[in-house]
């Protein structure tokens, strides 16, 4: 039977709460994945226009790597704060963040006016903007999570991870249509800022929805819980976040970096550095691939729900294994599709790629969160997630660029990928499944035993 914590909420007031989850997420992903498109179609002539093109490109897609290193330091502050002063704060303190960065961003003088100095600022910036993502994504699925039906969390928690494609949806369409209204001039010279700047206008929507949902009851009940223990035991200090976890699941920490590796670079490949290789390799033009990373999004909006709903059904690690197997098998034929240079074949390669990418990303935010304690949630999502974002995501358009560049085809870009895959498969693999476990009831007791195994401390 489901804890009063952990029983289901009124539907209105569940539906509120996914509203503000979905629309935050994907306000701060519009604003992520906005600058990775921006990267791969115009700053590399913007802020970097010595250079070589494919050169400049390479520089430009590392100012974008930039910023999924600041996002485990995010992990870190915002999983500690969050799991101390609760999920809506810091929720609300991210989303400022990463608006106000990107509304800067399209404020920003180019390589043209202030020289070098601009892309130093664009850095800095990016910079901002994965700190505020690697608080984001742990505080949001969690408050889903905490409040929503245990026997369908799987489905609901899937709700923020739509954000994503969302976001990209968002971003991709707002620059599909810029592109197609505007010469490549007048885009060059003042379009590439619109997208930035009506990042402004979506802050303050997101603001005022995400403001008005309730704490999480799940943290409020464990925050009560903790504040007792301390009373008991005449005021000995809680253990960090940080601490906790990597004393009761450090295991779960390594399986999520793990089950993060070909989920995260599986992405990155499909629809950030997509835009380089039909561009320059197939001839496709940028129009032709913005509208069908667009269309391909919007498809994977609409199956991540089904995926994290199936995930209910059968557990997270058979959904998560089809996602992780599937990206691997499809990376071959998702290149020969692209090489054609139809847009119907380039359309099918990536929606299929980032249908399967579904099965992967849908029931992570359940998967993350059923693994750690409610007082170390925050920090053990956060972290597992946002550390294997370094090793992944940072450097995936980066590495599949050098790669063209050196090779000059996509066979070792696909190995990467399928590489990836391989890790994926081994850490899910080697996972508990998590599928009906009581968040209310996965907390270590405050005296378990150093050597104690993490299966054991969190069935408490």
């Amino acid at each position: 039977m489901a804890s009063a914590a952990t029983a289901p909420p009124p539907q209105g007031n569940l539906k509120r709460i996914v509203a503000a989850s979905l629309i935050g997420t994907t306000i701060e992903w519009y604003d992520f994945f906005l600058y990775g498109s921006a990267a791969a179609l115009v700053f590399n002539q913007l802020f970097f226009p010595d250079s070589d093109p494919l050169v400049g490109t390479l520089l430009s897609f590392l100012t974008y790597a930039v910023g999924f290193a600041a996002r485990p330091l995010g992990a870190l502050v915002f999983g500690h704060y969050g799991d101390r002063l609760g999920r809506k704060k810091l929720l609300v303190l991210s989303l400022l963040m990463m608006g106000g960065a990107t509304f800067a961003i399209g404020l920003l003088p180019t390589h043209g006016s202030i020289g070098t100095a601009a892309p130093v600022l664009l850095t800095v910036l990016r910079l901002v903007q994965g700190f505020a993502l690697g608080g984001e994504w742990g505080g949001a699925v969690l408050l889903v999570s905490e409040h929503g039906d245990a026997r369908r969390r799987g489905f609901w928690a899937s709700w923020p991870q739509t954000g994503a494609p969302a976001g990209q949806l968002l971003a991709t369409g707002v620059l599909s249509l810029l592109t197609a209204v505007l010469s490549d001039a007048a885009f060059g010279s003042w379009g590439w800022r619109v997208p930035f700047l009506l990042s402004g206008v979506l802050v303050i929507v997101g603001l005022w929805i995400r403001l008005s949902v309730d704490e999480s009851p799940v943290f409020k009940q464990a925050l009560a819980q903790a504040e007792a223990r301390r009373a008991d035991q005449a005021g000995d200090a809680e253990k960090l976040p940080l601490v906790a976890v990597l004393r009761h699941h450090w295991r779960d920490v390594l399986v999520a970096m793990g089950a993060r590796m070909a989920e995260n670079i599986s992405y990155y490949v499909i629809t950030a550095f997509i835009l380089v290789y039909a561009t320059t390799s197939a001839g496709v033009s940028k129009q032709t691939a913005l509208n069908a990373v667009l269309v391909a999004s919007a498809v994977h909006f609409a199956v991540i729900p089904a995926w994290g709903a199936l995930s209910d059904r059968i557990g997270r690690r058979p959904v998560y294994l089809i996602g992780a197997v599937g990206v691997g098998l499809w990376m071959f034929p998702f290149f020969s599709l692209i090489d054609t240079g139809g847009f119907g074949s380039l359309l099918l390669a990536v929606t299929v790629g980032l249908v399967l990418h579904g099965a992967m990303y849908a029931p992570q935010a359940a998967f993350f969160s059923e693994m750690f304690g409610t007082r170390m949630r925050y920090s053990g999502a956060s972290i597992g997630a946002q550390f294997a974002s370094v090793a992944a995501g940072a450097p995936a358009p980066l590495i599949a660029t050098a790669l063209l560049s050196d090779y000059g085809s996509s066979t070792p870009i696909a190995l990467y990928v399928i590489a990836a895959a391989v890790l994926t498969v081994v850490a899910v693999a080697a996972a508990e499944e998590t599928r009906n476990r009581d968040l209310a009831d996965v907390d270590p007791p405050a005296d378990t035993d150093p050597t104690t195994s993490p299966a054991d401390a969190r069935t408490v």
